[in-house]
């Protein structure tokens, strides 16, 4: 077992085609004894190389009274302070780029990636080149795990700019000795040209979004092609948004393009983002403790929720020398158990996957609701597409939640009505009160990335009437 920190990887090591695992002694572990003698010796080398090495660390652990030396197992780890967004922005704008919490020295990096900012002021990070070669075999470990070979060919559909799944897939695909084809996304007639190329070139394996996915199906179909049949894919890879771990959602693209569905990803802060990933069974994706330290907690403790609960993910690198996210608060919400998976690995589980963000949720005359919630329902009616919204509005004191949905070009127009009243009907069997409008299809906006379900018009509202 290597326990060099940070670990040098065999770059001519592959597992026998055969071989389920690539990493058999540490992937089917007993849990106790992985933690003892994998986990926590990382987690505490982690740990100490940051107090040495960055700023940042030092001085919020100081301030919290916390050395690193007294953290002896996984359970005093939970004193530990948690790391937010937020605080990086902040270091980031004081210390620019990079914050305070670059570890080596700049001419170590080897790629500057980042966040978009979508959400707010972008991050940059700084990756070592030791990092990038951990980060590949970290991905295709994982890629392996649910059954990726070195005959497939990945094609590779989503942004190649500061979005980091794309990136890592590449360098998974390549480590792991398959053939990748790095085709992007976001070009005007990208999209054509990439179904032109699937019908040609047969790859394997898909990688994006999976609103970007059944968009890309929509064009087949509107080309003449029908995905299943014209394709090859047998395993589709997903990450960026909850949908692969959604079941209605997993079906259709199941249905639509005759491979497996595979959820995977956690936070672009967490690079490899594949430390979360399913295996080639599905059932929910595993936490692989050994690479990125997953805990599920309390979002008022911050401490870990027992097997069985919903909490709030939080996560620490174990193997990443450029700037560690320890403790990093991602926000995302899920449920995670620790029962036997038939693929035989020890890791937690996340039966669920990640269906909702703290920050995502919103409240409804009192009711928390996920859009992965309503999502389920809609891509389980047959009838419906592909596209939805979810539109909240307020009027005077009472929100109301109006949720957009398309008939299927396939489905008949007559049975509109029919299809309004049994989503109606199933969303509030939920719990779920809404106003629901369908619509043609082809009516709603289509995107090349990550959906925008969610169109929370109440701002409006308060600024118009000047309520706070």
């Amino acid at each position: 077992m290597n326990t060099q920190w940070p670990p040098v990887y065999d770059q001519t090591y592959f597992p026998a085609p055969d071989e389920p695992y690539w990493n058999r002694s540490v992937e089917t572990m007993d849990p106790g004894e992985r933690q003892e003698r994998v986990i926590l010796p990382k987690l505490r080398a982690q740990l100490a190389y940051a107090y040495e090495h960055s700023p940042f660390y030092r001085k919020k652990w100081d301030q919290a009274g916390i050395n690193p030396r007294d953290i002896g197992s996984l359970e005093d780890f939970e004193k530990v302070p948690c790391v937010t967004k937020e605080e990086i922005r902040r270091d980031q704008a004081e210390y620019p780029p990079f914050g305070s919490n670059l570890c080596v020295p700049r001419k170590e990096l080897a790629r500057v990636q980042g966040t978009s900012g979508t959400t707010g002021k972008p991050t940059a990070f700084g990756i070592s080149r030791g990092d990038m070669a951990r980060i590949a075999e970290a991905h295709a470990r994982i890629m392996w795990g649910f059954g990726v070979r070195q005959d497939d060919i990945v094609f590779i559909g989503s942004f190649f700019s500061l979005y980091w799944g794309s990136w890592g897939t590449l360098l998974g695909a390549e480590r792991l000795g398959a053939t990748a084809f790095p085709f992007g996304a976001g070009v005007p007639g990208q999209s054509e040209r990439g179904i032109e190329w699937m019908k040609e070139v047969k790859p394997t394996v898909f990688y994006g979004t999976p609103s970007y996915s059944l968009y890309l199906a929509e064009k087949a179909r509107a080309m003449g092609m029908d995905p299943r049949k014209d394709f090859n894919f047998r395993i589709l890879i997903f990450s960026g948004e909850p949908g692969a771990g959604v079941p209605s959602t997993k079906k259709r693209i199941e249905d639509t393009y005759g491979g497996i569905c595979i959820d995977s990803g956690s936070t672009a802060e967490m690079t490899p983002w594949m430390a979360n990933g399913e295996c080639a069974h599905r059932r929910g994706m595993h936490f692989w403790q050994d690479i990125v330290y997953a805990e599920l907690v309390d979002r008022e403790t911050h401490r870990r929720v027992p097997y069985g609960r919903e909490g709030v993910t939080v996560y620490t690198h174990l193997e990443r020398n450029s700037q560690p996210m320890i403790r990093f608060w991602a926000g995302d919400i899920s449920l995670w158990v620790n029962d036997p998976c038939p693929c035989g690995r020890t890791y937690p589980r996340l039966p669920k996957g990640i269906y909702g963000r703290a920050d995502d949720m919103f409240v409804i005359r009192g009711e928390n609701v996920y859009p992965s919630a309503i999502e389920n329902v809609i891509r389980g009616i047959g009838g419906l597409g592909d596209e939805f919204r979810i539109v909240i509005t307020r009027d005077k004191t009472m929100d109301e939640m109006i949720v957009q949905a398309e008939r299927s070009p396939q489905a008949d127009p007559a049975i509109m009505p029919e299809l309004k009243d049994r989503l109606a009907g199933e969303l509030k069997s939920r719990g779920l009160r809404a106003i629901v409008q369908l619509m043609e299809p082809g009516t709603l906006e289509r995107t090349e990335f990550k959906a925008k379900r969610v169109i929370d018009q109440r701002n409006i509202y308060d600024e118009i009437t000047g309520r706070k």
